[in-house]
């Protein structure tokens, strides 16, 4: 009877997951439909992006860029890769 009962138990163990995953998944459904997406909002918007890039460009040092915005010069970098992919990837639709 003990094997019983453990195989009963995890049956309902797995009806439980199967149930949780089914309702998170709708609930990130529900949200993407109201335009959330989670995960961590973005520290700078389009416009700062684009007064880093000229900031950068004209040869303004990282560390006063970083403190202008009150984050990380470790952020001010990732940004900056961001804005080095894009420009990347529309070179390459250009070319194409």
């Amino acid at each position: 009877t003990g094997q019983l009962l453990f195989h009963l138990f995890a049956a309902f163990a797995e009806f439980e997951r199967n149930l949780i995953l089914e309702r998170s998944s709708a609930g990130r459904i529900a949200a993407r439909a109201r335009g959330r997406y989670g995960g961590r909002p973005e520290k700078l918007n389009k416009q700062d992006l684009n007064l880093l890039k000229t900031l950068y460009d004209n040869g303004t040092p990282i560390k006063t860029i970083a403190e202008q915005w009150q984050v990380s010069r470790t952020t001010i970098y990732r940004y900056l890769n961001k804005l080095e992919d894009k420009e990347d990837e529309k070179q390459g639709e250009v070319s194409n």
